[in-house]
């Protein structure tokens, strides 16, 4: 493919550029994207305020002040970082904020007023005059940069760039290696530059759009595919680089290669990887590193103890190396990351971190980051000069683009099919490792949130509004994440008998995954352990009986290879303190596995490593800041809100079912109080059986037997305020009632009427429209199947 009026050819993946082309226009009917004709006012704005013309104009201490003061609003360097009103967004153009005024050059220090430059390692304070002349050197760099733009060609080639980037280096060698210039330039210039005034977010999302660059680096040349991409695609240049942030991420990750056999006895650790969903390293003496710090303490109690342990390492550079490694394997490589499980150049699998370190006594390869498997396919490094990337090193951050670029495209082409899984009893032990396994769909959204906070924390409670899907989401993660670890399947595929070990036999408190629910009566002694009268022999007494949690602790300790999940459902609704007792000494994540003795009983009790405890909270009942203190220090909180996406395709009865559950809950936080965010409405009430609700008299009963009772007692009987939020169609401020005639079947357009009586604009929405086109669609595709069916029949 071939950019217009570019005279490069353009090689970018047509999968890639599908997915911009659709979250351009998603993003842009959900007017998340600024329009072409506001970019253009600001660019204009900024120009006629800062563009060469103007800086030419101006000397001395003027010029020093329009430039380099940051207690103006009016500075260039406060719109080029902090200005964000009507008038111009400045974040809308890639952040430059962070860090200290030194990176501008020169800056007025607030305690002593002086103008200073330098570094802040070593800050040099100048007179006036000295300032100035710094001031000038900026403006002559920013204006000779701007005519080497002005000569670039509109459909500049990869060339143009490289001689663009020397040119650079030439005409404004300090200016051109800044953030704040480049900047600058982008704004200027914005069909010409991008606005990753990183290089390093420049080359991120470059490997990610499979770009391959020449030998040439800079922060210039790289602008060049930046801006071929956005003219194929016919999007603004500045738009392009907000859908790949949301698209890639805003923040870089890193790629590590990770060796898969051992040093001493070059054995492959990679089925219980790949297998096992982790990557491990060795050096299994040093124990593990769980208490140890991220810092310089952390990495010198490494080193001390992998000297003793491994003789062999003999050299100082040597036992270096095995630190630095271990160090960044246990603490560098961040959730999030890729790896690449690796044997020499041949890659056998890319992997997404999912978890902080973890330790495990019983492998040799102990030290574990627990990972999601991208891709299963064995491929060579296609850059092997001079070497191997990472050859000989088990923990090596790899750099070379064109390795980098392959790991992306491996990922891209992975089938989205999974494979069924195979059972260990289905084929013999030496066959295994011969299986081509592929790997699992990804985790996303509020599944992966879950995932990631129970890794960290051990217990999540889920918090928001009635009907937001908490308990949903809850029982969803659990018995996914189960059926992931105990069958490399997920649940939709295992068959009855893999389900029921899941989600146990509906008869006793057992499976992988179990619920309970706490209320005022809940005690110690149901979720702990506790007395129970019992009859023998005519004589009643009472026997020590293990409460719910206590059980599944015992369960969890004799399946040490298995996770076990408790689902503690409206958690807020029981006396915590009372309930959890010394329960709450042993749930933190590193003191699990330690042993406490048991009041009643005087048993030994521990948390077993593979428990996982998820809790919902309704905050429309209770507040999480009155939670009980240590708590709230051991349990992670994920906020649930209504979520409009699920809704904003459905309509019922001509009514946009998720424009009116944004619009209602709008006049709620408007007209409720100070709590009316926790007292929304929940998508779920909308919702059954995971999809929207399309027959009206359902969403009538809905509406009538569920939300209206919840507003009333949000009202506290206050028809006034009810009467602002439902209007007068369906409540009568000054009868005090409500219109339950009009939910009668036969009433169906009156009661339409009444429930858009408050909010006739969302039937202008694009979610309107988004709905009407897919009831068409749906109504078409019911004729068509009506047709056929009486085609058959009639045959």
């Amino acid at each position: 493919m071939e950019a217009e009026g570019w005279s490069t050819p353009l090689s970018l993946d047509p999968r890639i550029a599908q997915q911009l082309r659709d979250l351009y226009q998603q993003e842009e009917s959900e007017g998340k994207l600024p329009s072409k004709q506001q970019l253009e006012q600001y660019y204009a704005t900024f120009r006629n305020k800062f563009g060469p013309e103007q800086l030419a104009r101006l000397d001395g201490e003027a010029l020093l002040e329009t430039m380099h003061s940051h207690g103006t609003k009016e500075s260039l360097v406060y719109w080029l970082e902090f200005k964000d009103d009507e008038e111009f967004h400045s974040p809308l153009f890639g952040s430059i904020a962070g860090g200290s005024a030194h990176k501008f050059g020169l800056f007025r220090k607030k305690e002593t007023g002086k103008w200073t430059t330098g570094s802040p390692q070593k800050p040099v304070e100048l007179s006036v005059e000295q300032a100035v002349d710094v001031a000038r050197q900026h403006r002559d760099e920013l204006i000779g940069g701007a005519k080497l733009l002005d000569q670039l060609p509109g459909n500049g080639n990869d060339g143009h760039y490289v001689q663009l980037q020397q040119d650079m280096e030439r005409v404004a060698p300090y200016i051109s290696t800044t953030a704040w210039g480049h900047k600058y330039f982008s704004l200027l210039y914005p069909d010409k530059l991008d606005d990753f005034h990183n290089p390093d977010y420049a080359m991120f999302h470059l490997i990610k759009l499979l770009q391959s660059l020449s030998q040439t680096e800079g922060r210039y040349v790289m602008a060049g595919r930046y801006a071929a991409i956005a003219c194929y695609l016919e999007i603004p240049l500045h738009l392009l680089t907000i859908l790949t942030n949301d698209r890639d991420g805003r923040t870089p990750h890193s790629y590590w290669r990770i060796g898969t056999t051992g040093h001493t006895n070059k054995q492959s650790y990679w089925p219980e990887m790949r297998d096992g969903n982790f990557v491990a390293i060795g050096w299994s003496e040093i124990g593990d590193l769980s208490t140890f710090t991220k810092d310089d303490t952390g990495r010198q109690a490494i080193r001390s103890l992998v000297a003793p342990h491994y003789p062999a390492a003999k050299t100082s550079a040597t036992i270096t190396r095995a630190t630095r490694q271990i160090f960044d394997f246990c603490w560098n490589i961040a959730i999030g990351d890729l790896v690449l499980a690796s044997n020499g150049a041949t890659v056998l699998g890319i992997g997404k971190v999912t978890g902080e370190y973890s330790y495990d006594s019983s492998g040799a390869f102990p030290h574990r980051r627990s990972v999601e498997w991208l891709s299963l396919q064995e491929w060579q490094q296609p850059d092997q000069k001079p070497d191997i990337e990472g050859k000989l090193t088990t923990v090596y951050k790899m750099k070379r683009p064109l390795n980098l670029i392959e790991a992306e495209k491996r990922i891209l082409d992975e089938p989205s099919s999974v494979q069924a899984p195979v059972k260990p009893s289905e084929a013999p032990e030496s066959d295994l490792d011969k299986l081509q396994v592929r790997p699992l769909p990804r985790l996303s959204g509020i599944t992966e949130r879950i995932q990631a906070v129970l890794e960290r924390k051990g217990q999540v409670i889920l918090y928001g509004p009635p009907g937001t899907g908490k308990t949903y989401w809850a029982e969803q993660t659990a018995r996914e994440l189960a059926s992931r670890a105990c069958f490399r399947a997920t649940f939709d595929a295992l068959d009855d008998e893999q389900k029921t070990q899941i989600l146990g036999d509906g008869k006793t408190f057992s499976g992988n995954v179990r619920i309970c629910c706490f209320h005022p009566g809940y005690g110690y002694e149901d979720f702990l352990e506790g007395l129970r009268p019992k009859v023998e022999d005519g004589q009643m007494y009472f026997k020590p009986r293990n409460g719910v949690f206590k059980q599944l602790c015992r369960d969890a300790s004799a399946h040490q290879d298995q996770p076990f999940y408790l689902i503690i459902d409206e958690i807020n609704r029981g006396d915590i303190p009372r309930i959890f007792g010394e329960l709450l000494m042993v749930l933190e994540k590193d003191k699990r596995n330690k042993a406490i003795v048991l009041p009643l009983t005087g048993q030994s009790f521990r948390v077993p490593n593979n428990v996982s405890i998820i809790g919902t909270m309704n905050t429309a009942d209770r507040s999480i800041a009155l939670l009980d203190t240590a708590l709230r220090r051991r349990f992670g909180f994920i906020e649930l809100m209504p979520d409009m996406e699920p809704l904003k395709k459905a309509e019922v009865g001509g009514i946009p079912l998720g424009a009116w559950l944004e619009s209602l809950n709008s006049r709620i936080r408007e007209h409720v109080g100070r709590d009316a965010r926790n007292l929304q409405i929940g998508h779920a009430y909308l919702m059954k059986r995971g999809q929207p609700l399309s027959d009206f008299a359902t969403f009538a009963r809905v509406v009538q037997e569920d939300i209206l009772p919840l507003l009333e007692e949000y009202c506290y009987e206050d028809y006034t305020r009810l009467e602002k939020i439902l209007d007068t169609g369906l409540v009568d401020a000054k009868t005090q009632t409500i219109r339950h005639e009009l939910f009668d079947l036969s009433q169906q357009d009156n009661l339409v009427q009444a429930l858009l009586k408050p909010c006739p604009d969302i039937t202008t929405t694009n979610q309107a429209a988004a709905a009407e086109v897919q009831r068409e669609m749906v109504s078409e595709e019911e004729e068509e199947n009506g047709e056929s069916e009486e085609g058959e029949l009639g045959a």
